[in-house]
């Protein structure tokens, strides 16, 4: 066995002394620790650097697509356009085609038209019989199938032994739509 006998006392060290020691102890520690820290900020800027950098691309990539897509979009805006008013000018004829059968299939046959005018849907037109019971029968049909939305019977004249009656019918309703 072997003892150490330390016969002179332990200085105590100054404030200089303390801050020395700390220095070259510690504060090695913490450089390093200082050092990875910046280091692994700096790889992560790094990366960051990068993912914005390929959204960029991503980005530009994208509005390239809209700018060539873009005059596809507006063709198909007009065909869409010229597609619904195709389908209102069908729409239109087929509503023309089935008033005019209508009032062609409906007009009575001792009822004579003297003058007929078409304009917009509307018929406007002069008929002349001999009996006016005719007229009234007409009428009360046009008036109880709602076919037309609007009948009028302007003023019944008398020419000799005929009777003219001026019929304004306007706003046909397609027999699907008529409920």
């Amino acid at each position: 066995m072997k003892y150490q006998i330390n016969l002179l006392p332990k200085k105590e060290l100054d404030f200089v002394d303390k801050i020395i020691y700390f220095a070259l102890h510690y504060l090695r520690y913490v450089l390093v620790l200082t050092q990875i820290v910046v280091i692994s900020v700096f790889f992560y800027r790094f990366k960051i650097d990068q993912e914005i950098i390929d959204l960029k691309d991503e980005l530009q990539q994208k509005q390239e697509i809209v700018a060539v897509s873009q005059p596809l979009l507006d063709d198909a805006k007009i065909v869409d356009t010229k597609t619904k008013q195709i389908r209102e000018i069908l729409l239109s004829q087929v509503q023309f085609k089935e008033a005019l059968s209508y009032f062609l299939s409906t007009f009575p046959v001792d009822l004579t038209i003297n003058r007929l005018e078409i304009q917009g849907g509307q018929f406007k037109f002069d008929a002349t019989t001999t009996s006016p019971n005719i007229i009234r029968s007409y009428l009360e049909r046009l008036r109880k199938e709602k076919r037309f939305k609007t009948v009028v019977l302007n003023n019944i004249q008398r020419n000799g032994l005929e009777f003219v009656a001026p019929f304004i019918l306007s706003d046909f309703q397609l027999a699907a739509s008529k409920k």
